[in-house]
């Protein structure tokens, strides 16, 4: 492949990523006006890392946890978000994006299509500390913004208070400065019923 040919298949992929812009989400703008699609998450996690880094209980690099950041979702541009607390869903959710991900870092030439795809399943795996750190800000950004819209998301599915302080455990284990807060937020999220108790 020529420089041009190279270009060409970059060129193509980020237009193809464009499609990011479509795919929306269970999780409301926190002014409440309407759904957040992927992009806008993406960036949105990206700030909030920058933001609460120093929370973190180890050393993360900051390059690496951006770039995670700016395409642990790209897959949904053909896989589709699958909400956190769709239990049916997450059932064929691993193939569907696994799918998705050779289909669309396909298109990047090949050490670079590796290397995303690297990224993606390092995101995915959540083992290495920048992915743990990563995946922990993925977990809390829609908590922060179910908090600003009187629990929207989780009304609309009727989730438990079980469920979210299961899905916040990472949140709080890689940055415990937030557990006050979070569970001061599910607590009063349960009073004023906009999480099921239990």
């Amino acid at each position: 492949m020529n420089e041009q040919e190279t270009l060409r298949s970059q060129l193509s992929f980020i237009l193809e990523c464009d499609k990011m812009k479509n795919v929306l989400r269970q999780t409301m703008l926190a002014d409440y006006s309407r759904r957040e699609n992927d992009a806008e998450h993406s960036w949105h996690l990206a700030l909030c890392a920058m933001v609460l880094q120093p929370y973190c209980t180890f050393p993360v690099n900051m390059e690496r946890v951006l770039a995670m950041a700016a395409v642990h979702d790209l897959v949904e541009v053909y896989a589709g978000d699958t909400f956190a607390y769709d239990v049916k869903g997450y059932e064929d959710k691993a193939e569907r994006e696994e799918n998705a991900a050779r289909r669309l870092f396909g298109l990047l030439p090949q050490e670079q299509a590796e290397a995303f795809y690297a990224l993606w399943r390092e995101f995915e795996d959540c083992e290495t500390d920048d992915a743990r750190f990563t995946n922990a800000v993925d977990r809390f950004q829609p908590f922060l913004n179910n908090t600003a819209t009187a629990g929207h998301t989780w009304r609309l599915h009727d989730v438990m208070r079980s469920q979210v302080m299961k899905r916040s455990a990472l949140s709080m284990e890689v940055m415990p400065v937030l557990r006050p807060f979070i569970e001061e937020q599910v607590d009063s999220a349960v009073k004023k019923g906009w999480l099921l108790p239990g």
